[in-house]
Order: structure tokens, then sequence, then C-alpha cells
């Protein structure tokens, strides 16, 4: 087996980051269910109060973002773990935009 292949195949980092990417699957199906249950809730609340509650809004924006920062560490768009490694999103992420290739600086 060549060397680098060799050295690459070993490489503790990465098996680790495979362990993190492991478990942040598992925390995103948990996710999943929690945005289908607080969509259905809100779904129930609007219907029998008219409105809708400020309070679970919030808390399914913040579990949007959650879920964005897990898809973002999933597909190696960021090396930052998301909750529990990092503190629960409390505001939308700031994203960099990158200027299309016939866009003048």
């Amino acid at each position: 087996m060549d060397e680098k292949l060799k050295e690459k195949l070993t490489d503790k980092n990465k098996w680790i980051r495979g362990l993190y990417m492991l478990l942040f699957t598992l925390i995103y199906k948990i996710a999943e269910i929690l945005v289908t249950a607080v969509a259905a809730f809100q779904f129930v609340a609007s219907l029998f109060t008219g409105k809708t509650n400020e309070h679970l809004m919030t808390f399914g924006q913040r579990l949007s973002i959650f879920i964005y920062q897990i898809m973002q560490f999933l597909t190696f768009n960021s090396e930052e773990k998301p909750y529990p490694f990092s503190p629960w999103p409390q505001s939308l992420p700031k994203v960099k935009k990158k200027r299309s290739s016939g866009e003048r600086a």
C-alpha cells in the first residue's frame, strides 16, 4: 500500500470527525422529528387560537438554524461542531455571499 494512502487512512483526526458525523446524523434525525412536531403543534394551536405561538416560532427558527449548522458540518462546509459543542443558535447565521463569475468587484 502506498505510504501516503496509508497515512491518510490512518489519520486519527479524520476518524474522529467521522464519529462526530455519525453522532450529528443521529441528532439530525431527532431534530427532524422535532420540526414535524413543532409544525403540527403550531398548526393546531393556530386553528384554535387564530394566531401563532411566539415561543414556538422562536424555538422553530433556532431549531432550523441548528439543522442548518448540522448540514454545514456534515457536508464539510464547516469545521465548527454544532450544539452541544457550540452554543445553541440565537440568531440567523451569517452567510458569506460568493460573487458569481460575471459579477464585478
